[in-house]
């Protein structure tokens, strides 16, 4: 890298990619961002919804908050936190049993210690540095640790970092084809509309769609990245599991006082996972009542199995709408009809196994490409940045070298 700048592409803006690019440009490296999506975040955005009446809603329908343990990935937060991009919700959550049909397993934070379900796609149990996968949700119950959101919205931690100095970001770019170039010793990177992107000496892919098979089942055409040119870690790309869910937006004129915490998760529901009071976010604006619902993946796979990959139709999320709302009132609490209510499908977003073990991310070090995301580590946000850390490192050590 002596004497010139390299050049690399970041492909996908989610939290991962957006980490990435910030670490790298800050190293001197010349990032372009390319995300597909008019905007950054991917499991991280926010949805703006305009009511008939005209009322403008925000909700942050995918992940809804996030923790952290690793040192290295707070003194991140923390900086995010002085630039005021994020904020602690200091809310207490619970459980809801739907047989017993009350809330049980409130946090305590009296005593130094809490039980928290805080991911809301697979469930791991730490105990110490070690994870076991155990099912759905995300349990936590060693020492209390703080709930962090982004402000105003949780995109907004994605959004600073993809315009700092050094990063070029493309959004509504998708890419259609990455060409490795010998005679250049250079990726070349094309469009899916077959528009040059450019030649770049690095690549980092947080995005899981460059090289899944789900990519061809959605749009018919071949994943962007032919694993044939990277045989070593062929194996581990080949299939990485994923899960879908249903979120379900709600807006209300009223606060719902029968509710005695902002979020919980449902046990013994095979409907519903997760509801969070998005309004009482700090920072977020609180001009009614909004909440976000999300559904088991049981649930999801059985609309899936049904309806298949492709975007679910109108009346598809109509019907997800009702019934998620349906088990959302079974819980025998006072939850009057909401003035707002949509669905939203995430139809591959939650990875179901860990792909690059302690090294974090996966690295072709001959040709200068890294693969990185919450697939790779865990399937939280914190998974995701450290996982972006990993990647980010091994590319500019490899530049160094040139």
């Amino acid at each position: 890298m002596a004497g010139s700048v390299s050049r690399v592409a970041v492909i996908g803006s989610g939290i991962s990619g957006a980490v990435c690019a910030s670490l790298l440009a800050r190293n001197g490296v010349s990032v372009t961002l390319l995300e597909s999506a008019r905007g950054p975040g991917g499991r991280m955005s926010y949805r703006k919804e305009i009511t008939e009446e005209g009322k403008e809603l925000f909700f942050d329908h995918g992940a809804p908050l996030f923790t952290v343990s690793n040192p290295d990935v707070l003194d991140i937060v923390s900086e995010w936190e002085s630039r005021g991009l994020v904020a602690e919700w200091k809310e207490n959550f619970a459980s809801f049993d739907c047989i017993s049909r009350k809330f049980v397993e409130f946090e305590q934070e009296d005593n130094g210690t809490s039980v928290m379900f805080l991911n809301f796609c697979l469930v791991e149990k730490r105990i110490g540095k070690s994870y076991k996968w155990i099912g759905q949700g995300f349990q936590i119950s060693e020492g209390l640790s703080k709930k962090y959101v982004g402000v105003p919205v949780m995109n907004s931690i994605c959004r600073a970092l993809s315009h700092e100095p050094g990063v070029e970001s493309k959004f509504g770019m998708g890419v259609g084809r990455l060409e490795w170039l010998d005679e250049k010793n250079l990726w070349s990177l094309t469009g899916l509309d077959g528009q040059n992107i450019g030649n770049f000496e690095g690549v980092i892919s947080s995005d899981k769609n460059t090289f899944s098979k789900r990519f061809t089942d959605v749009t018919g055409r071949p994943p962007p990245l032919d694993l044939n040119l990277l045989p070593e870690l062929a194996a581990k790309l080949q299939d990485v599991p994923v899960s879908s869910c249903f979120v379900l937006m709600l807006a209300f004129s009223e606060p719902l006082s029968s509710m005695p915490v902002k979020g919980f998760s449902f046990k013994n529901s095979e409907v519903l996972r997760w509801a969070f009071c998005d309004s009482s976010k700090p920072g977020h604006s609180a001009t009614s009542e909004r909440w976000v619902l999300h559904s088991t993946m049981e649930y999801a796979k059985g609309v899936v199995s049904q309806v298949g990959l492709q975007k679910p139709s109108s009346s598809t999320l109509a019907k997800v709408a009702e019934e998620l709302f349906i088990e959302f009132q079974r819980t025998g609490l006072t939850i009057p009809q909401p003035f707002f209510k949509k669905a939203h499908r995430w139809g591959s977003a939650f990875p179901a196994a860990s792909m690059a073990g302690e090294e974090k991310c996966l690295c072709d070090r001959k040709k200068r490409i890294a693969i990185c995301g919450d697939f790779c580590v865990s399937p939280t946000v914190e998974g995701a940045i450290l996982s972006a850390m990993a990647a980010s490192s091994k590319l500019t050590e490899i530049l160094t070298c040139l």
